[in-house]
């Protein structure tokens, strides 16, 4: 149990706000020496988990990318491209943008879309596009809040999707730790079936929470067009 120390290296960091990398390095460290691992073999175990995660490190691609399109104009264009369709609401877009992801979470597809990729440079501008078309220029705090849901519609349809592919590695976890621990002969594809109808549910209940965001922005805006908090500042 005194391994598990490690944990508690791991709480004490992120409660007193230290450094996130700092604190996971501490703490594999004093994992491996509590484990009985030599200092040598802590070393090599961080160089193993570095070269086999590598991908992880993705981001330092992706991020100068993505600055590159949204400075020529990806947002702007991405305004655009909502303006054509008069009949997507806010709403609407979003449960159309849930849907697309947990259907490509659930196929395998989990790095297609994501916050930095998809939802900052695309789904966002759309989403305050189409609320923009209606009501014209948004609050600040009405543009956090489609900001808001924008981000929770990618959280949700990766959370609820991915359990459905049958390789994904919490499905592995799971069959491996029970199989190994209770000598049962569980396979992923079980799971995987199992979490079709909890992905339907997830889809259901927040995608009906997506809808209703579109009955918050009329109560809030409603139907006439309203100056945005920068438009105000500048005619003051």
């Amino acid at each position: 149990m005194i391994v598990l120390l490690g944990v508690l290296v791991v709480v004490i960091g992120f409660a007193t706000r230290r450094n996130p990398l700092l604190v996971v390095a501490v703490a594999g460290i004093a994992t491996g020496l509590l484990g009985g691992l030599s200092p040598g073999k802590v070393l090599a175990a961080f160089g193993e988990g570095f070269a086999g995660s590598r991908a992880v490190t993705i981001f330092a691609i992706t991020l100068p990318v993505i600055g590159l399109l949204e400075r020529y104009g990806l947002q702007e264009r991405a305004r655009t491209l909502i303006a054509r369709f008069g009949r997507l609401t806010t709403g609407r877009f979003l449960a159309l943008y849930l849907g697309l992801r947990q259907i490509g979470a659930a196929v395998g597809l989990t790095n297609v879309f994501g916050h930095a990729q998809t939802v900052r440079p695309l789904a966002v501008p759309m989403a305050e596009g189409a609320a923009e078309r209606k009501y014209g220029g948004l609050p600040e705090r009405t543009r956090e809040k489609v900001r808001a849901f924008s981000a929770s519609a990618d959280n949700v349809g990766l959370f609820f999707g991915e359990d459905v592919f049958l390789a994904v590695g919490s499905i592995l976890l799971i069959t491996g730790f029970v199989n190994t621990t209770y000598g049962t002969h569980l396979e992923p594809l079980h799971l995987a079936l199992w979490a079709i109808p909890t992905a339907l549910c997830a889809f259901l209940v927040h995608g009906w929470r997506l809808l209703r965001l579109d009955r918050q922005l009329e109560r809030e805006l409603g139907t006439a067009p309203v100056p945005s908090d920068t438009a105000v500042e500048a005619a003051q």
